[in-house]
């Protein structure tokens, strides 16, 4: 069988669905299209049939884990609604391992994506701050999420808690020292409400 009839065989969304659940189960460094295919018993050359490059295919899983956020049932009130869609965004990186740094590592202008990316703008522009405002407000909220969900998502991986008792002296850091009880891992979720917030009221 040539390489064209086994991608013919094979659905680009299986080769993401593998993809995904070989990220869920091992983490982003052991995906690779050949992971891929041997998690799905074909050929390196039938995955690339369909994604081509590794790079192409963390673009397009980055868009499948976008694509599992809801954009219905959302808050009628614009600012609200751009806070609500910031939480599903932080939900869906959080719903696979290692989401965050599949999702910051790539630029996937792809339709889940793109329609995400238009919902929230849309609620920013709806807010009154101007073009400019909105587009760097959509920003900064995307990569505050991204940033603060790839530091919560590394946790589990080593003892946060641990390493800034142990590096965090009152003598030499008073006031980080003073402050470190906030940084707690557990504090996470409440870290990216306070934080969200603070970006949409300075827009």
């Amino acid at each position: 069988m040539t390489n064209k009839q086994q991608g013919d065989r094979l659905a680009p969304a299986t080769v993401i669905r593998a993809a995904l659940s070989l990220l869920d189960e091992k983490g982003l460094d052991a995906v690779s299209t050949r992971a891929v295919a041997d998690r799905l018993g074909v050929r390196i050359n039938t995955v690339q049939w369909h994604v081509k490059t590794k790079a192409r295919m963390l673009e397009l899983m980055a868009d499948a884990v976008l694509g599992e956020i809801p954009l219905t049932d959302l808050p009628a009130d614009p600012e609200e609604r751009a806070r609500e869609l910031t939480r599903r965004y932080r939900r869906a990186l959080l719903s696979h391992r290692d989401g965050a740094a599949l999702v910051v590592g790539t630029y996937a202008a792809e339709p889940h994506t793109l329609r995400f990316a238009e919902a929230l703008v849309e609620a920013l522009l709806k807010c009154g701050p101007g073009d400019r405002e909105a587009a760097w407000t959509a920003w900064a909220v995307i990569y505050f999420t991204l940033g603060l969900t790839q530091e919560e998502q590394a946790v589990g991986q080593r003892p946060l808690g641990d390493i800034l008792a142990g590096a965090i002296s009152e003598t030499a850091y008073p006031s980080l020292h003073r402050v470190a009880g906030h940084l707690a891992p557990t504090s996470f979720g409440e870290r990216f409400e306070s934080g969200v917030a603070a970006i949409l009221a300075g827009r």
